[in-house]
Order: structure tokens, then sequence, then C-alpha cells
């Protein structure tokens, strides 16, 4: 059986830092967000289901992103597949927060106008 690019039990992969880090707002939000997502009120989605998201997020992009983002990444997905969020609607969304930030990009600072903020 071929393991999946994602499956690193038993292969050498490095230390592991165990030392305790500060979260950043944005990585608290993501936890957040799948905390909302799969609370036993709104059952949108499963930590089976993250987990599948997340395997099935490509090489490539699976070791670009960090763990927040692979989470961030599998939640959106589910989302659009079960029809509680559009791509276009989705993609409208950011279009709109990515204008009301200022240039640089979006980090950990706040938006540049925070009555444009819903």
């Amino acid at each position: 059986m071929l393991r999946r690019h994602h499956d690193m039990g038993g292969l050498e992969a490095g230390p592991i830092d165990r030392a305790e880090h500060d979260y950043a707002p944005w990585e608290k939000k993501v936890d957040a967000i799948l905390r909302l997502v799969i609370d036993q009120k709104r059952q949108i989605m499963t930590v089976d289901e993250l987990r599948r998201g997340i395997e099935e997020l490509g090489p490539g992009v699976y070791d670009e992103l960090s763990y927040y983002e692979r989470w961030i990444a599998s939640v959106t997905n589910n989302l659009i597949e079960k029809g509680v969020i559009g791509v276009d609607e989705l993609g409208r969304r950011m279009a709109e927060i990515t204008a009301a930030w200022p240039a640089g990009g979006v980090d950990e600072a706040e938006p540049a106008d925070r009555s444009e903020r819903s």
C-alpha cells in the first residue's frame, strides 16, 4: 500500500519543537472557527472531515502551509462542499477584506478603516 504524502508515521522527520509558543491572533481565530463549525449545536462538520480535508491537500500545498493554514483550507473546502458558502461569495468577501487592510497584506495588523468591518 502506498503512503499518502501527509503520512509520516515511522519516517525520519527530524526533531519536534515541543516548546510552548504564543499563538498569532489569526491562529486563534482559525481555532475558534473550527470549534464553531464542529460544536454540538451547529454540527456543520466533524473533526473527521477536517482531517480528510487536510489529507486531501496536494503534496506541494500540504508542505507549504502551516498547521493552522491547513486547518482553514480544510474548513473552507468543507464549507464549500456542503454549500454553506459559495466560491463566488468567498471570493467577493476576500476581496472586500483585502481592500480594507493596509498595503503589505493581511498580517497581524487591524484593517485600515474599522468602520468597513462587518
